[in-house]
């Protein structure tokens, strides 16, 4: 007997699994709205330096007041940095014009001298009533800042994703969880009431290190608590939670555009889940691993009765448990590390071409994600767009994966991506809806990436280094997504440089994924040695199995989420 059969005693997919998974699932949706709020909580305003203070109690109107106090950009439109020193009254007149220069305006032949803006700025809020852009005057030679912020919110995902994943391993799934979710609520209440921009940053880190303790413990304790025939389907669900939520993050960001009451408005429900979350039972298999089969037992027990077995689950006890986690304890006794990736040629070539997938994929689309204000158009609308298109982006790959192969699957979505991205660069700004369908084509080939890169990864990897393979890769993907808003501040200085980075580097790694083996149709390898010997193109020596899909390692696509 093996633990799976004891899960199919107690319930396999009863009433318990049932109201677990959906419970799990509600705040995967929220954790859509933490990782792309940057979008709307830091969007940029219009915005241009403010009139000189001694034109405040002048009788001009505001457009007269703009005119003689900002000159004109080369595409006519006020300059967003820079101001006359003095105001420009010639201008008022019929036959006054502005023209823009270097390092000042004209008057009749004469330079006019330009200064900062030494007043503050003015903004245009149609769109958000008030953004951190605006509250803390992150424009002009503070600009970088805004992409700084996204990085460290990102850099908080990465560092959750150590802390509470090695911590988890030791005290638990629910414990953990339950951390999670009471930082991810605490961190952002406080974020959403900082009174200053480096405040924002250290709660937006900590709401970035509980969203990877949402992430993991959440994977685990669905896997943990589901029959292996049923996580394929789960695993899908779970992924597809995590695209309804960049879909409710634009609703609710249409109708709150105060910055500060959006960010604490996806920040309460985690109040809730924190609450939620101590229903849930800790993962049977985890107990009995950590020596504390009783409570394993004590839990099962409790499933089966939720569930309406309760004779077959009074049939449990100690041998049983013992007798059915044998497998498992056996496969925790090796010692491996993150050095084994890289001892032996195979491994090494499979794990440099891995990260590159994973690096360049997440690396590529939150580079596009995270900037929708660049297409010109409504930024509510492309959010819906962009987290629409992910529906048909992951079942075409996933068709793509069991007819044509993970192979082609893997490098084709990502070269498309690219060509898409690069394709983008040479189009003119003016053609909107050609610039936005190009953008959501790439967009989409980078989710069916991430759906692909997921299960491809765990079919490649042994089953006694899969999980640290699967970190390791992940811990590349968080990398990238840290790198992707760093990457946007060399526009200032080479305008179509960002899209070349964002378009070449999936086109690089997608070239790179030719060098991986097949997989479909093809057993797991168990030991690395299958792996070197799949490598070299000896038979393996695994044993027969059946023809496997990986369920456990689909269902890793909520860590999109992280």
């Amino acid at each position: 007997m093996a633990f799976g059969d004891l899960l199919e005693q107690v319930g396999g997919t009863g009433r318990f699994q049932i109201l677990h998974v959906t419970l799990l699932c509600i705040p995967v949706l929220m954790m859509a709205s933490h990782n792309l709020l940057q979008n709307f909580v830091a969007a940029v305003p219009p915005h241009f330096c403010s009139a000189h203070t001694n034109l405040s109690q002048s009788q001009l109107s505001p457009e007269e007041t703009l005119l003689v106090t900002v000159p004109l950009d080369q595409k006519g439109k006020p300059e967003r940095c820079q101001r006359y020193v003095a105001p420009q009254w010639y201008l008022l007149t019929k036959n006054g014009t502005s023209s823009s220069g270097e390092e000042g305006d004209t008057k009749g032949g004469l330079d006019v001298d330009l200064q900062g803006c030494t007043d503050g700025w003015s903004y245009n809020k149609a769109e958000m009533s008030t953004t951190i852009i605006s509250e803390w005057h992150l424009v002009c030679d503070q600009r970088s800042l805004k992409q700084m912020g996204q990085t460290i919110y990102m850099g908080g995902v990465l560092v959750g994703a150590f802390v509470f994943g090695s911590l988890s391993d030791r005290y638990g799934r629910r414990i953990l969880l339950l951390i999670s979710n009471l930082l991810m609520a605490v961190a952002g209440t406080c974020a959403a009431f900082s009174n200053s921009f480096s405040l924002f940053c250290l709660f937006r880190f900590g709401c970035g290190m509980a969203l990877s303790g949402i992430g993991l413990n959440t994977f685990s304790l669905i896997v943990e608590w589901i029959p292996t025939r049923v996580r394929t389907v789960v695993g899908t669900i779970t992924g597809y939670s995590y695209t309804v939520g960049q879909l409710i993050l634009a609703l609710i960001a249409y109708f709150i555009r105060d910055w500060r009451w959006l960010t604490l408005t996806v920040s309460l429900p985690f109040y809730v889940f924190f609450l939620i979350a101590w229903w849930f039972h800790e993962s049977s298999r985890w107990l009995a691993l950590s020596n504390n089969p009783e409570q394993a037992i004590k839990n099962l027990k409790s499933v089966a009765k939720f569930n309406g077995r309760h004779e077959e689950g009074d049939k449990i006890d100690l041998n049983m448990l013992q007798e059915s986690m044998k497998k498992e304890m056996s496969s925790v006794k090796g010692s491996y590390s993150i050095l084994d990736l890289f001892r032996t040629p195979t491994m090494r070539n499979m794990t440099v071409c891995l990260s590159a997938v994973w690096l360049s994929t997440s690396f590529a689309y939150y580079g596009l994600a995270m900037d929708l204000q660049k297409f010109g158009v409504d930024f509510y609308l492309i959010q819906v767009i962009f987290g629409a298109v992910d529906i048909p982006a992951k079942v075409i790959i996933t068709v793509s994966m069991c007819i044509i192969g993970r192979r082609p699957s893997q490098s084709g979505a990502l070269i498309i991506a690219g060509i898409t991205i690069l394709i983008n660069l040479l189009v003119p700004y003016d053609k909107q809806m050609t610039r936005t369908c190009l953008a959501v084509m790439g967009k989409g080939c980078l989710a069916a990436s991430f759906n692909c890169c997921y299960l491809y990864s765990g079919e490649l990897y042994p089953t006694i280094i899969r999980q640290n393979g699967m970190g390791w890769v992940s811990m590349m993907a968080r990398v990238g997504a840290m790198v992707a808003p760093m990457v946007l501040l060399t526009a200032d200085y080479i305008p179509w440089l960002p899209g070349l980075i964002y378009g070449g580097a999936p086109i690089l790694s997608g070239v790179a994924a030719i060098f991986l083996p097949e997989t479909l149709g093809s057993p797991l390898p168990d030991t690395i040695q299958d792996v070197e010997d799949r490598g070299s193109g000896r038979s393996s020596k695994m044993p027969p199995k059946e023809t496997i899909i990986l369920q456990d390692t689909q269902a890793n696509l909520l860590k999109q989420a992280a």
